[in-house]
Formats: structure tokens, C-alpha cells, sequence
């Protein structure tokens, strides 16, 4: 239990760091509340899983192929950018008194799947990370204790995603408008600034 219960905070460790996925998570949570915050972290956590098996089967080494890379930078770069344009000019509408219609569930966890799948930084993030965790692993366990830890990392992953729908959306509940337009205007600031950092890897890549 103990070793379970490291690993579950080594989840919550990897999820910390700011990134692209907890930016949107606190636009959305800051604009719609905790479900549509809660279920971008979800749909997250489904590309993390779909990551990881891929890597526990030793079937990954394609996505780290110069083409994928490329690729995954151009496409991320543009997610990244258009949503954070869109964050911004949600702002206008704000100010100018215009209400804007709440999306869809669906198109929160879509929204929150696309972009950690479609993120190089998660790919490489789990090659690095959960690769040598399994590199380690079949050393001194059986595989199923693989999998247990892998079930710690991913039970740390849903605590955080919690934690994050639970802070934005106390923004949504108890600011006032200039707090959420500052916070809002943080969360599209950063994903434009990841966007272009995207861009500049993927010119690397292509210059390289």
C-alpha cells in the first residue's frame, strides 16, 4: 500500500507543473464551473491512458519518429492558438455585455482529449517518465505490480484534475467580473505563449 500510495502522488507530482491542459482546465472552470473544468481534465486523463498503454505494450516508438514530432508540434501549435484567440475575444463579448452560450460537456472532454493527445510534451512526458518507471519496474515485480503502480499514477492524475476544476471554478463562483476577466485573460495569454512555443519546436524539427 505504501508503494501504491507513492505512486499516487508521483501522479499528482506530474500533473502539477503548468501546462497547456491546466491553462484551459482554469479558463474553463473561471467561464462555465466545475463540470466543464472537471471534464477537460478528464479527457485529458483519457489521452494520458491511451499514452501509457501504448507505452506498457511497447508499441509508442513510432510517435517519437522526426515526421510525428513535427507533426504533433504544427498541429499542437495550432490548437493552441486558436483557443487561446478565442479565450481572448471571449473577453470583448464579455465587456461588451454579450452572453456567451456555455458549450457542451461533450465538447469539454473533446476539447481536453485532443489537447493532451495531440501535445507533444505529453508524448514525450510519458516516454520519459512511465517508460523508465516500466524500465524499472520488471526488475524487481511481476507485472501486475506494473500495473498497480501504473493504477497510483493515474488514481494521482484524477485527484489533481479534481483539485484544478475545484480551484477554477471557485473563480466562477465567487469572483467578480474583473477577477475572472484577469483570470481568463492569464489562461488565453499562456496558451497563445505554448501555442508559439509549439511553432518554434516544430520550425526545429523541419529546419533540422
Amino acid at each position: 500500500m505504501n508503494a501504491f500510495l507513492t505512486y499516487v502522488v508521483l501522479g499528482i507530482s506530474l500533473s502539477a507543473p503548468v501546462g497547456p491542459v491546466n491553462a484551459a482546465q482554469l479558463e474553463k472552470g473561471v467561464r462555465f464551473g466545475f463540470l466543464h473544468a472537471w471534464l477537460v481534465g478528464v479527457g485529458a486523463m483519457i489521452a494520458d491512458l491511451f499514452y501509457m498503454l501504448l507505452i506498457y505494450f511497447g508499441v509508442a516508438h513510432f510517435l517519437d519518429t522526426p515526421f510525428m514530432k513535427t507533426f504533433l508540434w504544427l498541429f499542437g501549435c495550432f490548437v493552441l492558438l486558436y483557443t487561446g484567440i478565442v479565450t481572448l475575444k471571449s473577453l470583448k463579448l464579455n465587456e461588451s455585455g454579450e452572453m456567451r452560450e456555455s458549450p457542451s460537456e461533450i465538447s469539454s472532454f473533446r476539447f481536453g482529449f485532443f489537447m493532451a493527445l495531440t501535445s507533444p510534451l505529453t508524448i514525450l512526458f510519458w516516454l520519459g517518465i512511465y517508460g523508465s518507471i516500466l524500465a524499472q519496474s520488471p526488475q524487481s515485480h511481476d507485472p501486475g505490480q506494473a500495473l498497480w503502480h501504473s493504477l497510483g499514477i493515474f488514481v494521482g492524475l484524477m485527484i489533481w484534475d479534481i483539485a484544478m476544476a475545484l480551484f477554477a471554478s471557485s473563480f466562477h463562483r465567487f469572483g467578480n467580473p474583473l477577477i475572472l476577466q484577469i483570470t481568463s485573460l492569464l489562461a488565453g495569454i499562456s496558451l497563445i505563449l505554448f501555442g508559439l512555443y509549439f511553432g518554434y519546436e516544430a520550425l526545429l524539427m523541419l529546419a533540422g
